[in-house]
C-alpha cells in the first residue's frame, strides 16, 4: 500500500491549513483509506478506485511532440444509468466550514450524463452543496440538496469538453460561494446560509465516467468548544494568568484537552481535578512563590453532571480571600455551562 498518498500539512499561522489528497501517490486499484463510497438515490453503487491515465502538465510543455506524463488519479468507473443516482466519495475523516478546493477534473464516458463535481458541507448524504459540471449540457450549476430533494440550481452555460482535464475551485467563506472553471469564474458569487461547515466529497451522476487528479483543500481549521472557552476568557479577563479544561474521553482516561499552555494539553489531571471530576469538589489554593491565586471548579453540562474540570489561575487582589476567588471564577464557569448547554460536547468542532 502507498505509505504518502494522503498528505496534511498545518502552515502558521494556525489560521490557514492545507490537505493535499494526492491520489497520484496510490497504489493502482487500491481503495483509499479516508474515504467512504456512498449515494443519494437509486440504483447501483458506484465503483471508485484508482488508476492510470494521461494527465498533462499545469504548465503546458513546448513541444508539441512531447508525450503526455501518466499518473494515478481517483476514477469512478461504473455506468449505471439510473438517473436518480448521485455517487459521492466521500472524505470521512474531517469536516470543513472555509475552505478553497482546487482539482482537476476529466469527463471520460456517459451516454446519460457526463457530469463531475465537488460535493461539500454536507452533514450526511441527504444534505449537502454540491457544484457539478456537465458535458452535454454544458453547464456548471450549483446546487443544495435538503432532506435528500434537489433544490433550485444556479449556474450558467459554459462549454465544458468531454475527453480534456479541467481545473475546477470552489470557495466557501460564511455564506458565500464561489466557484471557477478553467481560471474563469463560472457563475456570480451567490449566498446560501443552509449549511455552514461539513464533509467533501466528490460526486458523479448516473452512468458518468469521470476521472480526479490530485486535490488541494485550503481551509480555516476549526476550534473545539473546550480550545474556544480558553482562548476567549484569556482575551477577556486580564487578571486570568492561564486556564485549562480537564475532561474523560470516550474509553480513555482523562487529559487537558485544552489550555493556554500547549504543552499541558494531553497531560493527565493532579489530584485536585481529579476529586473534581469524579465528586463535583471544588477547590481553592495558593502559590505564593508565584504570588497566584488557583481554583479548580466543575463544568457541569445541560443534565447537571460533570463534565469536566476548570482550572483558573489567576493574578490576587489585595485582601484575596478563598470565597472571593470562588466568586470570580464562578461568572467564568456558569459562561462556559450556558454555551455549553446551547452546543455540543466540549471536543466538539465549532
Amino acid at each position: 500500500m502507498a505509505r504518502f498518498w494522503l498528505i496534511l500539512i498545518l502552515t502558521l499561522p494556525v489560521c490557514g491549513a492545507q490537505r493535499l489528497l494526492q491520489f497520484s501517490a496510490a497504489k493502482e486499484g487500491q481503495s483509499l483509506p479516508g474515504f467512504r463510497a456512498s449515494m443519494t438515490g437509486e440504483g447501483r453503487p458506484g465503483e471508485w478506485k484508482i488508476i492510470e491515465a494521461e494527465v498533462p502538465p499545469v504548465i503546458p510543455f513546448n513541444t508539441e511532440k512531447a508525450e503526455i506524463p501518466r499518473q494515478n488519479v481517483l476514477a469512478q468507473v461504473s455506468r449505471d444509468p439510473t438517473d436518480s443516482r448521485f455517487l459521492l466519495n466521500i472524505l470521512d475523516d474531517q469536516e470543513f466550514a472555509d475552505f478553497t478546493l482546487t482539482t482537476r477534473f476529466k469527463l471520460v464516458a456517459g451516454i446519460v450524463e457526463q457530469m463531475a463535481g465537488i460535493a461539500f458541507r454536507m452533514q450526511n448524504e441527504s444534505n449537502y452543496f454540491y457544484i457539478r459540471a456537465s458535458g452535454l449540457f454544458n453547464t456548471i450549476k450549483f446546487i443544495p440538496v435538503v432532506n435528500g430533494e434537489i433544490r433550485q440550481p444556479v449556474g450558467s452555460e459554459i462549454p465544458i469538453a468531454k475527453g480534456v482535464w479541467h481545473d475546477l475551485k470552489i470557495a466557501a467563506e460564511g455564506n458565500q460561494i464561489r466557484c471557477w472553471l478553467d481560471g474563469k469564474e463560472a457563475f456570480p458569487a451567490l449566498s446560501d446560509p443552509t449549511y455552514n461547515s461539513g464533509k467533501i466529497a466528490f460526486w458523479t451522476k448516473s452512468d458518468s465516467v469521470s476521472y480526479f487528479a490530485d486535490t488541494l483543500i485550503d481551509y480555516k481549521p476549526r476550534e473545539t468548544l473546550a480550545s474556544i472557552f480558553v482562548r476567549e476568557l484569556k482575551e477577556r479577563h486580564p487578571r486570568l494568568i492561564s486556564l485549562r479544561i480537564i475532561t474523560a474521553q470516550t474509553n480513555s482516561a482523562p487529559k487537558v484537552i485544552a489550555s493556554t499552555r500547549p504543552d499541558e494539553i494531553g497531560q493527565p489531571p493532579n489530584q485536585y481535578e481529579q476529586d473534581v471530576l469524579q465528586n463535583n469538589k471544588k477547590y481553592v489554593g495558593r502559590d505564593k512563590e508565584k504570588k497566584i491565586i488557583i481554583t479548580t471548579l466543575p463544568l457541569h453540562d445541560k443534565n447537571g453532571d460533570v463534565a469536566a474540570a476548570v482550572r483558573f489561575e489567576m493574578e490576587p487582589f489585595l485582601g484575596q480571600t478563598d470565597k472571593n476567588a470562588l466568586e470570580r471564577s464562578g461568572p467564568m464557569i456558569k459562561e462556559m455551562e450556558n454555551r455549553l448547554a446551547a452546543n455540543r460536547e466540549l471536543t466538539g468542532l465549532e
